[in-house]
């Protein structure tokens, strides 16, 4: 090929990225074999691949984390970043992909998949990033190449333009031909593909197939048209440039297939990547980067806190140049000196004096910069390139570490956790005083208690959240409530007498006094109160009451035995006697969730909202979305707990829910006694 001689765009970055079990890191293990960067290819299920190289990894065998490895290919090199597929790890992808040059999508022809591949897709679209489909386990394929691209077309907004089509031996694909280079090529198995005439039948498919090619870059390239319409074969240069020009400004999206597992395809694959895709000069701008050439800017996409290494921080260099020692500016306004920067390649990360643009290096010590940071060598302080917003969590479990001289540890450890993850959140329930770790699914969380044990040496205990229960009262009453003690010298003494009401739900609580004649003293009023919001801290039922309100209305004081405290009690003993009274009922939250899914499964969804007691609000087709539909419905927060569970099951791991609270309503009959009941236990 005449491109081979092009000059090179410096270091590139390239993602893998695709749905859950498509073979991502075994095409990894391919690249980094067949470019030498590895003996051989290793095996994600016999534990050997240089990607999903963590104990989480390996004991689930699938992507649970970013990987970053290092090769080169005719002289240049490439980092490769495999991203999780699946959607409870997609954060790690979402904030890597601004600092690539180019992503490869790999997926099979499978449509059970093909949700999964739309957001992927989507989120290359959004940022304006150049993207290759690897079309994988070409090998197994069951249908026709056309068939296969006519059922994955509906995932991506801009055409998927063929760029190689299979040679069929029986029922069986042996090879393929390159559409552009015109040349076919026979597999070998873990080794490079033999070229062999183009002749027969598939000289009449690759004549078809270019053509079909052809005219999709011709929409975008009025000389070609001409020359498609006056029958004239366009150079084969001129077909080149096209589609490296199409590629990157986003008005086509090639298609190449393979096999991974085999080791087919991937020469083709490096071979595009290196002529089509573009450089850290154009991903630089289309960032919005600007930088002197003397300062080295960076993004820093992904931190990991090592058991004995401390803290990396994986940056792409977009421009200048880094020295080892560096003091870097970050666009959170913090600073931090680089102590140590390494090349990476999978597990084995290599010391090196400084970088240049373009390369992908951890940064060693950077304690106070954080993933999603732009830093700049410079005096100034750079503006941030890219903001990347966690998604919404969607599973929580509350834990303690299970042994409480580790408390302090487990803090420490979930902090270090939410710098590499920022996907995990963490809250600290008041009432309970649990700590609940937040997630994106079930998978998620695990994993998460997993790197608790495994690197920071936390055992954790977990169990599901409290639900925020509350009660209140149906009937107005006066109580009143006295505190009478002797026992030598100064005594208490506290009088008071309370009227109690029921509010509107919604109000929350209110506190008045209409005290005449000085029965209590105004010094003793805001102890009162005091002793009134203690006693609505846990109602006759065991929960906080709310939408009640308290008024003093009378009272009795002594002159020496008085005080602050004696009257605060008094009042908690008011509280306590007369709501038992008032016709207590308890309170749930209830939440309006919002489902977003495919169309097909959308029929599953109405049925799981209403077995989770849901109440259906309605559901529309999703904005800008063909194919999937948003779903509302008021939900209580007791039936929201694993709903994510069932949803993923039924949308093959694509549909996802954001919520938000609503109101508080009654629970009765036998659902109350039961959530009183357990709630009893449990204290």
């Amino acid at each position: 090929m005449g491109q081979d001689v092009r000059s090179p765009r410096g270091p590139r970055c390239i993602a893998l990225v695709g749905p859950f079990q498509s073979g991502k890191t075994t095409l990894l293990e391919a690249i980094l074999a067949r470019t030498g960067a590895i003996p051989r290819a290793g095996s994600v299920d016999a534990g050997t691949s240089a990607g999903d190289s963590t104990p989480e990894a390996r004991r689930h065998k699938m992507g649970v984390g970013l990987t970053a490895a290092t090769t080169t290919f005719m002289g240049d090199s490439y980092t490769f970043l495999d991203c999780p597929g699946s959607v409870e790890f997609a954060h790690d992808m979402r904030a890597a992909l601004p600092a690539v040059d180019a992503a490869v999508v790999v997926c099979e022809a499978d449509q059970r998949k093909l949700p999964q591949l739309q957001i992927i897709l989507r989120e290359l679209e959004d940022l304006g990033i150049p993207r290759f489909l690897f079309l994988n386990k070409i090998d197994r394929a069951n249908k026709r190449i056309r068939e296969t691209l006519a059922t994955l077309q509906p995932a991506s907004r801009i055409p998927l333009v063929l760029r190689q089509i299979p040679i069929w031996n029986g029922e069986l694909i042996a090879g393929f031909v390159d559409l552009a280079l015109e040349r076919a090529f026979v597999y070998r198995e873990h080794k490079a593909s033999e070229v062999i005439a183009l002749e027969g039948g598939d000289l009449d498919r690759e004549k078809e197939a270019r053509f079909s090619m052809l005219e999709k870059l011709a929409d975008h390239d009025d000389a070609l048209m001409e020359q498609l319409l006056e029958d004239i074969p366009p150079p084969r240069d001129a077909v080149f440039d096209d589609l490296a020009r199409e590629l990157r400004e986003g008005q086509i999206c090639p298609v190449l297939l393979g096999s991974a597992a085999r080791e087919n395809g991937v020469l083709r694959l490096m071979k595009a990547l290196r002529h089509e895709a573009p450089g850290v000069a154009e991903t630089a701008k289309r960032l919005g980067a600007a930088s002197s050439p003397k300062d080295g800017l960076g993004y820093v996409f992904k931190t990991v806190h090592l058991q004995h290494g401390g803290k990396l921080s994986l940056t792409r260099l977009l421009a200048g140049h880094l020295d080892d020692g560096a003091t870097l500016q970050s666009s959170s306004g913090e600073s931090g000196r680089v102590s140590g920067i390494l090349a990476v390649n999978g597990v084995h990360d290599t010391k090196r004096p400084s970088a240049e643009a373009g390369e992908t290096v951890a940064l060693g010590k950077l304690d106070a910069i954080k993933t999603g940071d732009t830093v700049s060598s410079g005096k100034t302080v750079p503006k941030a390139l890219v903001e990347i917003a966690p998604c919404a969590p969607v599973l929580a479990m509350a834990i303690a570490a299970t042994d409480r001289k580790d408390d302090v540890k487990l803090g420490q450890a979930l902090l270090r956790l939410n710098e590499e993850d920022p996907s995990l959140t963490m809250v600290q329930n008041a009432r309970t005083h649990d700590i609940v770790l937040w997630g994106q699914g079930e998978m998620h969380l695990r994993v998460a208690l997993e790197r608790l044990s495994d690197r920071f040496g936390v055992n954790v205990k977990s169990q599901p959240p409290g639900i925020g229960y509350q009660e209140t009262i149906r009937k107005s009453i006066t109580q009143r409530g006295r505190h009478k003690k002797q026992s030598g010298g100064h005594g208490q003494f506290g009088d008071v007498v309370l009227e109690i009401k029921p509010l509107p739900r919604g109000t929350g609580f209110e506190f008045q006094e209409k005290v005449v004649g000085g029965a209590v003293p105004r010094n003793y009023i805001g102890a009162v109160e005091e002793g009134v919001v203690d006693g609505l801290q846990r109602g006759p039922l065991g929960f906080p009451v709310i939408d009640v309100q308290v008024t003093l209305t009378d009272g009795s004081y002594h002159s020496v035995d008085s005080s602050d405290l004696a009257f605060r009690t008094a009042a908690r003993i008011g509280i306590s006697e007369g709501l038992p009274q008032c016709q207590p009922v308890l309170l749930e939250p209830i939440h309006v969730v919002e489902i977003v899914c495919p169309t097909e499964a959308t029929a599953k969804i109405n049925a799981i909202l209403s077995g989770r007691r849901g109440q259906i609000l309605g559901f529309d087709t999703r904005d800008g979305w063909p194919g999937w539909d948003r779903v509302r419905a008021m939900m209580p927060e007791a039936e929201i707990g694993e709903l994510i569970v069932e949803l993923r099951s039924a949308t093959a791991g694509a549909g996802s829910f954001t919520r938000q609270f609503d109101h508080m309503a009654e629970v009765t009959g036998r659902a109350a006694d039961q959530i009183i009941a357990a709630h009893r236990v449990a204290a």
